[in-house]
């Protein structure tokens, strides 16, 4: 089926494109250009610097016939310097033309970095837009634990997954957790496909020309890595939490059957983390679950987690719920800072356990101290092959000690200052850091301060301790 194309760039936003004048009026240089990464301690490249993006409008239209995605990405930004030109992070793609406020920008490609010099200097503290119209067939990333990521496709469609650099192979932007930003995403399929993204389905039009158009909006800040699309035959079903949190949830027909009994709890879950965590921290729930084998991991893109297959094992979908809390609203400042996603999403595992007859947090810190895996199936996983909050490598953010250790982590606390003072503390760090970003620094200062208490010997020991704490 041939694609419906997007409009392109008018012709004379095209011959600037081709202008070899200066990009700053009068040629005197007024910004500087902003830097092409941000220093990431795993991952250097990721993000840019000298602005902050507040909204992405993302225009796709994709037939999983071909695999062709043509897109329209109009990034709305505040320069936080003065910018003669400025980079966006994007994997493969064509492309096309990018303009900045309504005028043809120069630009270039050199890996994964697009150079955007606008016809004049951006000054800073000015909010502007960028629009860059692309095409061609996304390819996956390989990461270096060697997962897949990016865009992935199947026999019956596609999925967008992010962690850590994914994002970048369907759409160019400011790749890094520590930009997080308001998302439209409109996106045209064949007619008998859903199109499933994040957010609230604003609507669903069937077209003339055989296409349904699906548009989504995610009014709460998002990081990009939490971002996702996913195109294919899926069964859709609604409904609300008891408090009135609308529930989304996409299956794939051969997966209904299997998924049906988890997904059930989903609403119960959603109450349950609001009660010990504090309010849900967005508009909408749910869940995607793909075709069996389409991904090695689930993972928590925002308000929706996609599943390679059914979640039989509740615990994985409390998992992933938990992160809308820890690691979707309060996010990590950098990827070093990963053990606050999955140390909390752990340990709420551990508390949905305490409170519905299972063993308790404590019975899991015991059972991983002795390894014990009749009590924790992670007690040999090694957790204890690095401290938590300073993994080896890139291919480490992942790891046991991430999850399993970060977890032990937050039952020392609750050890240390009991269960009043720690609780207060966990919906604390929830509600005071909503919709933003956070380091194991700020955890650390935060959490002395909320409870009133030295934690030195917890930091030192489990938090940043090499050797294997006792």
């Amino acid at each position: 089926m041939e694609h419906r194309a997007l409009p392109r760039l008018a012709a004379p936003a095209v011959a600037a494109l081709l202008a070899v004048t200066t990009a700053c009026t009068g040629g005197t240089v007024q910004g500087r250009p902003g830097a092409s990464g941000l220093r990431d301690p795993y991952f250097p490249k990721a993000g840019n610097g000298g602005y902050q993006v507040e909204h992405y409008a993302l225009d796709l239209d994709y037939d999983p016939a071909d695999g062709v995605l043509h897109g329209r990405a109009v990034i709305t930004a505040r320069a936080e310097q003065g910018l003669s030109s400025f980079n966006l992070d994007l994997s493969g793609l064509h492309v096309e033309g990018v303009d900045v406020d309504g005028e043809g920008a120069r630009f270039n490609r050199t890996g994964n970095e697009l150079t955007v010099r606008p016809a004049d200097d951006v000054k800073k503290g000015r909010v502007f837009r960028t629009e860059v119209v692309y095409s061609g067939r996304p390819k996956a990333l390989t990461d270096a634990d060697g997962s897949r990521e990016g865009w992935i496709t199947g026999e019956a469609g596609a999925v967008g997954v992010g962690e850590p650099v994914g994002s970048m192979t369907w759409f160019p932007g400011n790749h890094h957790p520590s930009d997080k930003a308001a998302y439209d995403i409109t996106i045209r399929v064949p007619r008998g496909y859903e199109a499933v993204s994040n957010g609230e389905l604003r609507f669903r039009t069937e077209g003339a020309d055989g296409r349904t158009q699906f548009a989504w909006h995610s009014p709460e800040p998002m990081a990009s890595y939490l971002a996702t699309a996913v195109v294919g035959p899926y069964k859709v079903t609604t409904g609300r939490t008891p408090s009135g949190v609308a529930v989304y949830n996409a299956v794939s027909p051969e997966e209904a059957a299997a998924s049906e009994p988890t997904l059930a709890r989903l609403p119960e879950m959603v109450e349950w983390g609001s009660g010990r965590f504090g309010p849900y921290p967005f508009g909408t729930a749910g869940a995607v679950v793909l075709p069996a084998g389409t991904l090695a991991y689930a993972l928590e893109t925002q308000t929706k987690p996609v599943y390679p297959g059914a979640p039989g094992d509740e615990s994985l979908v409390l998992h992933e719920l938990a992160h809308q809390w820890f690691g979707n609203s309060v996010s990590p400042k950098s990827w070093k800072d990963m053990w606050l996603n999955e140390g909390f999403a752990t340990y709420a595992e551990w508390l949905w356990d305490e409170d519905h007859g299972g063993p308790t947090a404590q019975e899991h810190f015991d059972a991983l101290l002795a390894g014990d895996t009749d009590v924790d199936e992670a007690a040999d996983a090694g957790w204890d092959a690095f401290p938590p909050a300073d993994p080896p490598g890139p291919e480490d953010i992942s790891a046991s000690p991430v999850y399993q250790r970060g977890a032990m982590v937050l039952q020392r606390i609750r050890q240390e200052v009991g269960d009043e003072k720690f609780f207060g503390l966990v919906r604390g760090w929830a509600a005071d850091h909503r919709h933003g970003n956070a380091s194991t620094a700020d955890f650390t200062a935060y959490a002395e301060e909320r409870t009133g208490h030295d934690l030195k010997k917890v930091w030192d020991v489990w938090l940043y301790g090499k050797a294997r704490p006792k």
